[in-house]
C-alpha cells in the first residue's frame, strides 16, 4: 500500500514539473537571461583597455548619472503611495457594491485603453501651460498666471498616476470583494465602528494585497519613460535613470554603458521589492500578534 502511494506521488510530481516547465522556460527566456546578458554586456566596456567594471565606476563617478536614481526614486515613490490610498479608499468604499458601480469602474479603469503616448497628450492639451483648465482659471479670474502643471515632476506624476491607478484599483478591489463580508457584520454586531471595523479586522486582511499592489505599482513606476519625456524635462528635473540608459544606448552608442545603467535600475527595483517584503512580514507578524493579544 505505502508503494502505491509512493508511486502515485512520484507520477504527480512528475505531471506538476511537466505543468510548471513552460512557464519556468518563459521566466528565463523572457527575464533571466536577458538580465544575465545585460550584466555580460555591461562587463565589456566600449574602450579595451578600461577595466571590466569601469562602466559602474564611471556612473557613481558622474553626479549627472548617479542623480538619475534619486529623481527616479522621487517621481516613483509619491507616485505609488498616491495610487495606493486613493485605489484603497475607492476599492474600499465599492466593496458591496453601489449605485452605478460598473459604470464608475469603468470609467476607473479607462486609462487602460488610452495608452501612455495617447494619456499624455491629454495631460498636456488639459493641464499643459495654455490648456484647457488654465484658459479656464484665466478667464473666470481665479489665478493671474498659468499653473505650471505640465514638463515638470507634477505632469509626470499625474500621468504615472493615470496609468497606475486602474491596475491596483482593480487589484484591490478584487481582493476586498473577496474577504467574507460575515466578518464586518459580526464586528458591527459587537459594537464596533467604522473606522475600528477597518483598523482591526479589514486592514490586517487587506494587508498583503496591499503590500503586493505597492510593490508592483512601485516598480512600473520606476521603469517610467515616456511620461518623463513627453509631460516632463527629460533633461532637467525628470531625467530618470531609464532615459539615462536610453541616451548611452541610441544617442552615445554605447551599449556596455547603457546596460550598466540597466543593471542598476534593475538592482535598484529588486532592492526596493526586498525591503517591501521586509515589510510585509513585520506588517504579518504584528498583525498576528496583535489578533493573539485580543
Amino acid at each position: 500500500m505505502a508503494r502505491i502511494r509512493s508511486e502515485s506521488r512520484s507520477e504527480l510530481d512528475l505531471v506538476a514539473i511537466l505543468c510548471l516547465a513552460p512557464s519556468l522556460l518563459y521566466v528565463f527566456a523572457m527575464f533571466v537571461y536577458p538580465f544575465l546578458y545585460g550584466i555580460y554586456i555591461s562587463l565589456q566596456p566600449k574602450k579595451r583597455d578600461a577595466g571590466v567594471f569601469s562602466n559602474y565606476v564611471a556612473f557613481f563617478n558622474d553626479a549627472y548619472q548617479y542623480n538619475t536614481i534619486k529623481t527616479t526614486f522621487m517621481l516613483a515613490l509619491p507616485t505609488t503611495i498616491a495610487v495606493v490610498l486613493v485605489a484603497l479608499f475607492l476599492a474600499y468604499g465599492m466593496r458591496r457594491g453601489i449605485w452605478f458601480e460598473r459604470t464608475i469602474t469603468t470609467i476607473l479603469v479607462l486609462p487602460i485603453s488610452l495608452g501612455v503616448v495617447f494619456l499624455s497628450e491629454g495631460i498636456l492639451g488639459f493641464y499643459g501651460h495654455n490648456g484647457w483648465l488654465n484658459q479656464l482659471l484665466l478667464a473666470v479670474g481665479l489665478i493671474q498666471n498659468s499653473l505650471e502643471l505640465t514638463h515638470n515632476s507634477i505632469g509626470v506624476i499625474f500621468s504615472l498616476f493615470m496609468q497606475n491607478f486602474p491596475f491596483c484599483f482593480l487589484m484591490l478591489l478584487g481582493y476586498i470583494s473577496g474577504i467574507d463580508p460575515s466578518l464586518e457584520s459580526s464586528a458591527r454586531m459587537l459594537g464596533a465602528g467604522p473606522w475600528t471595523i477597518f483598523r482591526r479586522v479589514m486592514f490586517p486582511l487587506i494587508a498583503p494585497g496591499l503590500i503586493i499592489a505597492f510593490a508592483l505599482v512601485f516598480v512600473m513606476s520606476f521603469a517610467v519613460f515616456p511620461s518623463a519625456v513627453m509631460v516632463g524635462q527629460p533633461a532637467g528635473s525628470t531625467r530618470t535613470i531609464s532615459i539615462a540608459a536610453y541616451q548611452q544606448a541610441f544617442e552615445q552608442y554605447d551599449m556596455s554603458y547603457a546596460s550598466a545603467i540597466a543593471v542598476i535600475m534593475g538592482l535598484c527595483q529588486l532592492a526596493a521589492l526586498v525591503v517591501i517584503v521586509l515589510v510585509r512580514r513585520r506588517m504579518t507578524i504584528a498583525t498576528t500578534m496583535g489578533v493573539g493579544k485580543r
